[in-house]
């Protein structure tokens, strides 16, 4: 008897890129994002700016992760979202369009700790890469959280250092807003950094 296939659809709108990803059997089918050009004119995320964006692209992006991914929504098996940590208006499309999604196909719905899953992302089957052994050690430099965090399973991490202020992506972006680089301006500084 063959095995069924499962489907799940991943919205991530924690902060200003839209994005969606069907995985199937904890591989990739399709990875969708929409990243919002309006906030480099002020060299930084605009909160409400970012939450309207979503609202514009959140319809588009799923529909053609569902699409690139070859199957109809009526396949998927669930729907996993990012529930925080995060811009509030932004994470609230994400959950209100997920939720909605959920309960109109009647299919499971799974919350995302989006700081857990940058570190659990190392676990999605992809060709060429071997999955970390616990316990391992963690990096997460995302939005406004830089923590070092001890994995020890797939529940059980402990937080042991973090950034009392910016994240190390934000400082970039200022610094480079400082030396008139385009927004962001953490790849630019990385390019010239190692360029001496």
């Amino acid at each position: 008897m063959a095995s069924q296939n499962i489907y799940i659809l991943g919205i991530e709108s924690s902060c200003d890129d839209t994005a969606a990803a069907v995985l199937c059997n904890g591989k990739i089918k399709s990875n969708i994002v929409a990243t919002q050009k309006i906030h480099e004119e002020y060299g930084g995320v605009v909160p409400e700016l970012a939450s309207r964006a979503h609202q514009q692209n959140i319809v588009p992006v799923i529909d053609q992760a569902i699409k690139k991914a070859g199957i109809t929504k009526e396949e998927l098996s669930g729907i996993a979202f990012t529930r925080g940590p995060g811009l509030m208006g932004s994470l609230l499309v994400g959950t209100s369009f997920a939720k909605s999604m959920a309960m109109a196909l009647d299919i499971p719905l799974i919350e995302v700790n989006h700081m857990q899953a940058h570190l659990l992302a190392h676990f999605i089957e992809e060709d060429g890469f071997e999955k970390p052994n616990f316990p391992f050690l963690g990096l997460t430099i995302s939005g406004g959280h830089t923590q070092i965090v001890k994995v020890t399973d797939y529940f059980t991490m402990e937080v042991i250092g973090e950034t009392l202020d910016d994240a190390v992506g934000e400082a970039y972006d200022k610094c480079g807003k400082m030396l008139n680089l385009p927004y962001p301006g953490g790849p630019l500084i990385d390019k010239y950094a190692q360029e001496g």
